[in-house]
């Protein structure tokens, strides 16, 4: 009992060290979509780069892609190598979280010269070169600057060249820079604090504890996995897409403590950048399994270990290099909602509606570089986010205007109204935007924007989905309403491609519904 007792106090000690982690990383991050939107991650790992805590704040395609990237980092730079003061860092898609966009660093942490554990963070920046946030790319060397496996920091000397480059090439330097420096930070501190916590509990490193901490997440994982009817079940589920239609496909098995989920007979990679690379695919992937199966049990090595994927190489969920990927979450956010759907059959009563997914990324930019634009028109890129409407639940109502499962929040309209001239006319609840049922499906959100400028803006709709595939409702229920984005004179905006609008025209989006549950009353 007074072992049981230990752990569970030194469980809590590692919580708060994460936390003050990614609280470093908000409160020192320059980019919006990281301070304001919590678009980010923080882990702590064992010697061996398996992953034993997570911060609360953070993304399910951060936090469970950035599992497998350190195991990455470190065959590229072997623990005995590193030393107090590196920090290693990279950006590839394939070995990240997915795109390149975000920045994953790591970070070993010393104690008396001996090496204690890993930490690690994440954040999305706001621009990479490239074509920017766009889904246009035919091709990943399209979309920006892509960093391999290298040293970030180098024994606490940054790399200046390294910084060189990034910042120029990237349209907001300083932003990425200071994001970058941000990640350097929360590290370091997290560090110093897990070195202050084992020297408190006479320990000499995370091993021990992490090796306790994986098999009993493992343990309880199986044990969940065990609860539940054996047996394969399969869904289906049609997006939008770019150039066409798109058709996920899962069939989920569950076996003797184990569950896997196989996607054959999905779409094909698209030649756009709506394709979702297998560290991102699997990471949303596990995320669903463990909302159905044990949302309670600690996320880390040991409870991710329960659930594979697989999925056949140039499909939209496991595209090759050098494929586009920028806008992946369009494909990864929706796979726990597929995953919702297998479990509908066995699980009858534990299973939502399906929500809205994947979130809208407002890409806005503007300058004199637009069609239209006078040469004294302001030059920014911002980013906005776009939140949907949550599928009902057998018992309650869907929630409205929540990024599931991507958990981010709003960006506040007055802080993207502050770093351009933008001005939101209105953003508010689109009303009946849920579908109607026993519980009703979340409503998503309407905005309108406009240039307060006589100078045009431009809006990528890289992201934009469920225009035509709503949210289905289950067990009656009705679906959601579909998003659209048009402008006020009447245009509508109908693809995923970059638009600009008119000076003294406004832009009207309004975000998918969640799916209703039960029939109606």
């Amino acid at each position: 009992m007074k072992r049981q007792l230990v752990h569970q106090v030194l469980w809590n000690r590692l919580i708060a060290v994460v936390e003050e982690q990614a609280n470093v990383l908000l409160k020192t991050a320059f980019g919006a979509i990281t301070r304001e939107a919590g678009d980010l991650s923080a882990g702590v790992y064992d010697t061996r780069g398996r992953m034993l805590a997570q911060a609360v704040t953070g993304t399910p395609g951060h936090v469970n892609t950035m599992a497998t990237a350190v195991a990455h980092f470190l065959e590229r730079f072997p623990a005995r190598s590193l030393k107090p003061g590196d920090v290693l860092v990279t950006n590839d898609p394939w070995l990240g979280t997915g795109h390149l966009f975000d920045f994953v660093t790591v970070t070993p942490a010393f104690r008396k010269g001996r090496l204690i554990g890993f930490f690690a963070s994440t954040c999305h920046v706001i621009d990479v070169g490239g074509r920017g946030f766009v889904a246009e790319a035919n091709s990943v060397y399209e979309e920006g600057l892509c960093i391999p496996h290298m040293k970030l920091m180098d024994a606490g000397r940054p790399n200046e060249t390294l910084f060189a480059l990034l910042m120029a090439n990237s349209r907001e330097p300083l932003q990425v820079r200071g994001d970058l420096l941000g990640l350097v930070s929360c590290n370091e501190v997290a560090a110093r604090r897990l070195s202050a916590m084992l020297a408190e509990f006479g320990l000499a490193d995370l091993d021990a504890l992490g090796e306790h901490i994986v098999s009993a997440s493992r343990a309880a994982m199986r044990a969940a996995i065990r609860k539940l009817p054996r047996g394969t079940w399969r869904a289906s589920m049609q997006l939008d897409g770019y150039e066409a239609p798109v058709e996920l496909k899962a069939a989920l098995t569950v076996a003797d403590g184990a569950i896997h989920v196989d996607y054959a007979g999905s779409s094909p990679a698209s030649r756009f950048g709506i394709n979702s690379p297998k560290c991102y695919t699997d990471a949303y992937t596990s995320f669903g399994v463990k909302c159905i199966v044990a949302p309670g049990i600690p996320n880390n090595a040991g409870s991710l270990a329960a659930v594979t994927v697989s999925a056949p190489e140039e499909t939209i969920v496991n595209p090759l290099r050098p494929r586009a990927v920028t806008a992946r979450h369009l494909i990864g956010q929706m796979l726990p909602e597929l995953v919702f759907a297998c479990f509908a059959e066995p699980l009858r009563d534990r299973v939502p509606a399906e929500g809205a997914g994947s979130m809208w990324i407002l890409n806005l930019a503007g300058g004199p570089q637009l069609e239209g634009a006078r040469p004294d028109a302001s030059r920014f890129t911002v980013i906005s986010i776009g939140i949907g409407g949550m599928g009902a639940r057998p018992g309650k109502d869907g929630l409205s205007a929540t990024a599931f499962p991507s958990g981010v929040g709003a960006i506040p309209v007055e802080v993207t109204e502050a770093q351009s001239p933008l001005l939101f006319r209105r953003r508010e609840l689109a009303e009946g935007s849920g579908g109607e049922g026993r519980q009703r499906g979340g409503m998503g959100v309407r905005i309108e924007l406009e240039n307060t400028e006589p100078a045009p803006f431009s809006i990528a709709c890289a992201t934009f989905d469920r225009r035509h595939n709503p949210a289905r409702g289950r067990a009656g229920g009705a679906d959601g309403r579909v998003g659209k984005v048009e402008l006020a004179s009447g245009r509508v905006l109908p693809g995923k491609e970059t638009y600009v609008v008119p000076a003294g025209d406004c832009l009207v989006a309004e975000m998918p519904g969640g799916g209703g549950y039960g029939h109606g009353t």
